[in-house]
């Protein structure tokens, strides 16, 4: 959606294909990182942006064993939001989509499925799609997979992925907030355990995460077990943990990590989860698929409008992306396998680890993980020039 905005706002014909009717679609990852938010700066759509609901926050925090400690101060970014921001992300989507169709050469299709890539003499050259009125066929000079980490486009492309792993699986839910609740976003880190915290003002968006393919012992054990255990990590839920009904409450989010070898072919280019999927940690896959949003346009954006998309372009827009991808997922694999997996695998009371012990005592150190959290590795800035807008 990113993508279709900043070459429509260039004057780039776009059509959008969303299979479903709306965005409406709930634990989806709702962080908006100060590098997104920069990005909304510099299109000079923040302050609209800020109007719409949202929550701020400024640091975060964990409880390893019985220890709370700062873990990131965003404060100090040389941002011009200095701040995590939280929304839904249907509500970010529509904002993108109204802010697209300011441009006449913006076109957004509904409940239109990709089932399809069209190929001539080896070239990408569109798409087939199934709609409500039967099956649409939509023709590009350049078609991009963004549909995320089981996509249908690089599927159907025959693109390589390479597996990284993940050591974990996270059960998404939400629950009821009160004022008498912990203030700010946070994690709870115990002897084979962590539960994590997003404040959403109305209600805590929570993550619980799982030993990788456990969910269906957890199932068995019973749902009063899983109720018991919430409990037991977060003590101020006990007066609600009834809201979770029954399972159907509780969204599995099966992690995984990999990417492509190659993001494109002739007429074809993958970006975002589609290109590369993220660990949830850190909240960072919607940041960097906007990031590469960022770069595609930049990159193509005038040989789109010339008709003149080669291969070399494709390329370097996966050259542009490699290094802060890489970087990310190395990382994230870092947690994974040094943190994660440790902690959900102990059985013996935690205390936090030396480096963490050190963001506490050491205030200033936290803003290197702020730094690779809301900025992260080779940020973008928009580069493409404005057309006039309807």
């Amino acid at each position: 959606m990113m993508l279709g905005f900043l070459l429509a706002r260039t004057g780039v014909d776009v059509v959008v294909l969303e299979k479903h009717a709306d965005f409406l679609r709930d634990f989806r990852g709702d962080t908006i990182h100060p590098s997104t938010l920069e990005i909304m700066y510099e299109l000079g759509i923040l302050d609209e942006f800020l109007k719409r609901p949202h929550q701020e926050v400024r640091q975060l925090a964990g409880q390893i064993g019985t220890e709370t400690v700062a873990i990131a101060d965003f404060t100090h970014l040389r941002t011009h939001c200095k701040f995590l921001g939280l929304m839904p992300q249907w509500d970010f989507l529509n904002f993108i989509v109204e802010q697209a169709r300011r441009y006449p050469s913006f076109h957004l299709r509904v409940k239109a499925e990709v089932t399809e890539i069209i190929e001539e003499a080896g070239t990408v050259v569109g798409v087939r799609a199934q709609t409500p009125t039967g099956e649409l066929e939509i023709r590009a000079q350049l078609t991009v997979g963004a549909d995320g980490r089981h996509s249908v486009v690089r599927e159907r492309a025959g693109l390589s992925v390479l597996n990284l792993g993940a050591p974990m699986d996270v059960l998404w839910m939400r629950m009821g907030r009160q004022a008498t609740d912990p203030g700010q976003t946070f994690g709870r880190f115990d002897s084979g355990r962590i539960l994590v915290f997003l404040n959403r003002e109305e209600y805590w968006q929570t993550a619980y995460v799982i030993p990788k393919g456990k969910a269906d012992e957890l199932r068995q054990q019973g749902l009063p077990a899983f109720r018991q255990e919430l409990v037991r990590l977060a003590p101020f839920l006990h007066d609600r943990v009834d809201e979770l009904r029954d399972w159907d409450d509780i969204k599995l989010l099966t992690v995984a990590v990999d990417r492509l070898s190659r993001w494109f072919r002739p007429g074809l280019l993958c970006i975002g989860d589609a290109a590369h999927a993220m660990s949830p940690i850190g909240g960072v896959g919607i940041n960097l698929a906007i990031q590469d949003a960022v770069a595609t346009a930049n990159i193509l954006g005038e040989r789109l409008q010339q008709g003149t998309v080669s291969l070399s372009d494709l390329a370097a827009v996966q050259r542009r992306r490699t290094f802060p991808t890489r970087a990310t997922q190395r990382m994230q694999l870092l947690v994974q396998n040094n943190v994660i997996r440790r902690v959900l695998s102990n059985t013996k009371p935690l205390a936090p680890p030396w480096p963490v012990k050190l963001l506490g005592r050491w205030a200033f150190l936290q803003r290197i993980p702020a730094r690779v959290l809301g900025v992260g590795f080779r940020p973008e800035h928009v580069k493409t020039p404005e057309v006039r807008a309807a």
